[in-house]
């Protein structure tokens, strides 16, 4: 697929201040690019279409460059210590997405321009946290590799913390845009995964998201380059056939990827859930979905914020790992799982 490219940018006057802020500034406009300027991205009104399903759309394929106000950084167990924000919003269709729901009426795409402070304010972070190294998951808030062949604050990020004594960086995509970051010098301090999944899983509730197999070529480029490497099979989803759908998956990931390097390849695993309020949403902006969203086939589990969510009953869920890790041990049997939630 192509790399994403907005249909409209929309760009707040602080953002000028900065170089990056003017460097996107010069590159939409040479492209020809719809521009606005904005006072605050909360002050966008009336993008084009003509009902929720257009509007949402077009959303989507709206870029905002503007500056990270709040400086303190989420918390993001059990992947990281905390969250780094350097961008906000996916261009990404996924049906199960909780992007949905924190995004709520904004799903556009923003980036922040002040990447200096970001990284100054996660360098503060590491010297509260010291001796103890600190993780950093870059993707909490964002598929940050869809945009930054455009920004290329990521690789600033990278190069950022392989230069730093405690800093260690994360993050996930599901996009195949990598190439911009094979030179960048990382010094194995950045550990760069893939989101996976069964066939039946990307092909109906991942429109907009690079192919599984575009997603293990760049993962095999990714892994000659010297990154630490790492998936998250996300989320885990039970249908007709899961079993030999997921079996199929490590296949393609053991026959695909160089032999070298798999002792250093991790795992992440999270089960399908959801929340009411998701629920809402997800119907609202997929009314087509053939996603599940029974919850009288879950059981109830407390999330965050108190508020519930709905996850597999018991015994599925045990079903589901020991048939996962499993498949682990067989193809990857030097890998580290980190955890299954």
């Amino acid at each position: 697929m192509k790399p994403f490219m907005p249909e409209r940018i929309y760009i707040e006057p602080k953002a000028f201040d900065y170089p990056l802020g003017k460097k996107l500034y010069d590159y939409f406009k040479d492209l020809g690019t719809e521009i606005h300027e904005t006072t605050s991205h909360n002050q966008i009104r009336n993008l084009p279409g003509d009902n929720h399903f257009q509007k949402y759309r077009n959303a989507k394929s709206t870029l905002v460059v503007g500056i990270r106000k709040t400086l303190k950084f989420d918390t993001s167990k059990p992947s990281a210590e905390y969250a780094i924000p350097l961008a906000t919003g996916c261009m990404g269709h996924c049906h199960y997405c909780y992007l949905q729901t924190t995004m709520g009426s904004k799903p556009y795409i923003r980036t922040y321009v002040n990447t200096d402070e970001i990284l100054k304010q996660a360098d503060n972070y590491m010297l509260e946290r010291a001796p103890e190294q600190t993780r950093f998951e870059a993707s909490c808030t964002s598929d940050i590799v869809g945009i930054d062949h455009i920004t290329h604050s990521l690789k600033h990020a990278i190069e950022h913390m392989a230069k730093s004594e405690l800093g260690k960086l994360r993050f996930v995509t599901k996009f195949e845009h990598v190439d911009h970051l094979l030179d960048a010098d990382h010094r194995g301090k950045t550990r760069f995964r893939f989101s996976v999944n069964a066939d039946f899983v990307i092909r109906y509730f991942e429109p907009g998201t690079s192919t599984l197999d575009k997603r293990i070529e760049a993962a095999a480029k990714v892994q000659e380059a010297g990154y630490p490497l790492g998936f998250i099979v996300a989320p885990i989803y039970l249908h007709d056939g899961w079993e030999e759908g997921y079996e199929t998956l490590f296949k393609k990931l053991s026959n695909q990827l160089p032999s070298n390097g798999r002792d250093n390849i991790t795992f992440e695993f999270i089960q399908h859930r959801f929340t009411q309020p998701a629920k809402r949403v997800i119907e609202k902006n997929y009314p087509m979905t053939k996603l599940e969203l029974d919850k009288t086939k879950r059981r109830k589990k407390w999330g965050r914020y108190g508020i519930h969510k709905y996850v597999y009953e018991k015994d599925q869920e045990e079903v589901m790992k020991d048939t996962l890790y499993r498949y682990v041990d067989h193809y990857f049997p030097n890998s580290k799982i980190e955890y299954f939630t």
